[in-house]
């Protein structure tokens, strides 16, 4: 069940079912309000959606998702504060967004780090995961499973990107990752963290040079119409925690909890297997928009800016055990 942003804004402050063990047959249906910052046509929108219905489906109609688009209920920060608050049920938006509750979780936004799409699946479906994600358990937030956004890759307006050099003086947005912003402030740019409905503006008006994102969300945002270069980087790789209230989670039936985290975790390889088949087809739409695409960068100009540096800075702090796993978990 998709709302539109007249719904949601309506809606917004009204309040949440309560969830109780045996309850009647005949009781009425509990009610998730799951809230997302991409674009109905993105993998995220159709990924939820498949799980509204697929909860509906398992719970025999005890449990109803509503989905709400487009960032309706809040920007990134706003709808993890709603559920940590228990206004929101379910959200979902980059892990980068997380880092700042659970810090260890900048291990993720490494530059360079991921190999493919089965070395994040390795990684996120398995022991690694689930201990990543029990540090946001502290914060009210129980992660169900973790999605993806998928690889960065650099857009602007001013030049065509092809080494590392031309990068310098550029003003990114990027997410509030301290991961993120290093890297860019070590390839001479000018890091600019912003929510995700920010952006698209401050694009537009020319407040950033440029972004990074997947292919995919290039073009479903359509930054093609505000940014004329795009350069295949693939600098890292961002997924995303579906989390929702953890009292409330906590206060369901297992049967129910694990209905949840189960359809979390199916529909998590759903939607990785969206983006990755529509990589290509994205990639066309957006050079036939008119987007001039270098396609094969000069990674390792990249790499050996910012890789070793970043990773050092995130061992002092954390130490290596957790990026050593993830590094040897590689496929």
């Amino acid at each position: 069940m998709t709302i539109t942003r007249r719904t949601a804004l309506a809606t917004a402050g009204a309040g949440l079912a309560l969830f109780s063990i045996g309850r009647p047959a005949h009781a009425q249906a509990a009610k998730l309000r799951f809230a997302h910052p991409h674009p109905e046509s993105d993998s995220w929108h159709k990924a939820a959606l498949q799980f509204a219905e697929k909860v509906k489906a398992k719970s025999a109609g005890k449990l109803e998702v509503q989905v709400f688009a487009n960032g309706a209920l809040g920007s990134d920060s706003q709808t993890i504060s709603a559920v940590r608050g228990g206004s929101l049920d379910i959200c979902l938006t980059g892990n980068p967004f997380f880092t700042g509750l659970a810090p260890k979780l900048n291990v993720l936004d490494l530059p360079f780090l991921f190999q493919s799409r089965k070395h994040v699946a390795a990684v996120m479906d398995g022991p690694i995961g689930d201990g990543l994600r029990q540090e946001l358990e502290a914060s009210n937030l129980k992660a169900l499973a973790t999605w993806e956004i998928g690889w960065r890759n650099l857009t602007n307006s001013r030049r065509p990107v092809v080494t590392a050099a031309d990068i310098k003086g550029l003003k990114i947005r990027t997410t509030p990752n301290p991961a993120h912003i290093r890297a860019f402030q070590l390839l001479g740019a000018v890091p600019t963290p912003m929510a995700f409905t920010e952006l698209f503006s401050a694009l537009e008006t020319g407040a950033v040079d440029g972004q990074e994102n997947p292919v995919t969300l290039i073009l479903n945002a359509k930054f093609s119409e505000v940014q004329k270069h795009l350069s295949l980087t693939r600098h890292a790789f961002t997924t995303g925690p579906v989390v929702m209230n953890k009292a409330k989670f906590d206060a369901m039936a297992p049967e129910l909890q694990k209905l949840l985290a189960e359809t979390a975790l199916e529909l998590a390889v759903v939607q990785r297997g969206m983006n990755e088949g529509t990589e290509g087809s994205s990639l066309a739409e957006l050079k036939k928009a008119g987007m001039q695409a270098v396609e094969t960068p000069d990674r390792d100009s990249f790499s050996r800016i910012v890789t070793a540096e970043v990773e050092k800075e995130f061992v002092t702090k954390f130490g290596g055990e957790t990026l050593e796993a993830i590094k040897k978990a590689a496929i």
